[in-house]
């Protein structure tokens, strides 16, 4: 009776773990990735066996899991990032380049005369760098003309080191910092700097499916991996504490899924809110930053803070609230010119996923 009972147990909660998390397959060979990827990739992709060499590369390297789910994860957010486009045309780059270009201009309080001036100087080409500006249509292109200009113009690194207005790129638009941060084991002979790399197919794909699936998430839909890719590492899982806390304290928060405010030792909303119901949660005040600190890591939800939140929150609502939920973030880009939210690219790479599962 005793066995039966430690049995149903068991049963009970190896089922649990199948209802929070996407089945893995064990690793599996780069030839046989190939083979799959040569089933699921669009119709309209061209170069089909480079592109599924370069993605099966980056899983096999990372030690990731491809089953179909993430290989079709992968497929999605590059369709709909680039259409499989390693360094995507951008329409009106040119104007977005110098309205940036303004922009940080004036946030470094550099004089514009002094940008002006260099941009009128003639670079190796032969051309000024006001006439290839002119003429860019690539984010390669644009920071390749950045990088001349800052390594040519005297002083360039310290007058206009932070010009440079490209800071993602390549075909799945992964943040070059990112890519920078988490290059310890990149495979490949790096041409030059890792922002180089980027906007290669090889590159771009490494770092953007590490960005996508490199880190252990127990989310049961893969819907919240697309918001994460776009809001940053826990955005879902952070996103549904800040909802618990809100309903708890009372407090609106906005559930952006930033738990502090990076950088700055001035508590966040999130925080006050957090510190509002200390009390009830029976928490110390001296452990609440430090388990908020944790919130761009799994460890988080070891922590006594989230694990009173939500037991809290579940018996005030009478049922086990969600987990994850999508971050309510506008997205802002210079490259963006419509009402555009997380949500709505979550979603949207997720109906391509679904198309992919479907072949």
């Amino acid at each position: 009776m005793r066995y039966a009972r430690w049995a149903g147990a068991l049963l009970l909660a190896v089922l649990a773990g199948c209802a929070t998390q996407v089945p893995e397959e064990p690793t599996r060979g780069a030839s046989v990735i190939r083979t799959d990827l040569q089933r699921l990739l669009p119709a309209q992709v061209s170069d089909r066996e480079g592109w599924a060499r370069d993605i099966a590369v980056a899983f096999t390297a990372q030690g990731l899991d491809s089953s179909r789910t993430n290989l079709c994860a992968v497929i999605a957010v590059t369709e709909q990032e680039s259409s499989f486009r390693a360094d995507p045309a951008v329409p009106g780059l040119p104007d977005i380049a110098r309205r940036e270009i303004q922009r940080r201009t004036q946030a470094m309080h550099v004089p514009a005369f002094l940008v002006n001036a260099a941009l009128n100087l003639k670079s190796p080409t032969g051309k000024t760098y006001n006439q290839r500006l002119d003429a860019v249509r690539t984010e390669r292109q644009l920071s390749e003309i950045f990088e001349d200009f800052i390594g040519m113009v005297p002083m360039g690194r310290q007058l206009f080191g932070g010009l440079n207005p490209v800071h993602t790129g390549g075909p799945m638009q992964v943040s070059i910092a990112f890519a920078q941060a988490h290059a310890q084991d990149y495979p490949y002979e790096v041409d030059g700097s890792i922002r180089h790399e980027v906007f290669t197919r090889r590159g771009g794909m490494y770092f953007g499916i590490a960005h996508l699936l490199g880190y252990p998430a127990r989310y049961d839909s893969v819907l919240y991996r697309f918001a994460d890719f776009n809001a940053g590492w826990y955005a879902s899982r952070n996103a549904a504490f800040q909802a618990a806390v809100s309903r708890l304290s009372g407090i609106e928060l906005a559930l952006d899924g930033d738990l502090l405010i990076r950088g700055s030792i001035d508590p966040s909303r999130t925080e006050r809110a957090v510190r509002a119901i200390r009390r009830r949660l029976d928490i110390n005040e001296a452990r609440i930053r430090p388990d908020l600190e944790k919130g761009d890591t799994p460890e988080f939800e070891s922590t006594r803070l989230y694990r009173r939140v939500f037991e809290l929150a579940d018996r005030d609502a009478g049922q086990r609230l969600p987990r994850a939920v999508l971050p309510g973030i506008k997205l802002s880009s210079p490259k963006i010119t419509r009402n555009l939210t997380t949500a709505w690219f979550a979603n949207r790479v997720h109906g391509r996923w679904k198309q992919c599962m479907a072949r």
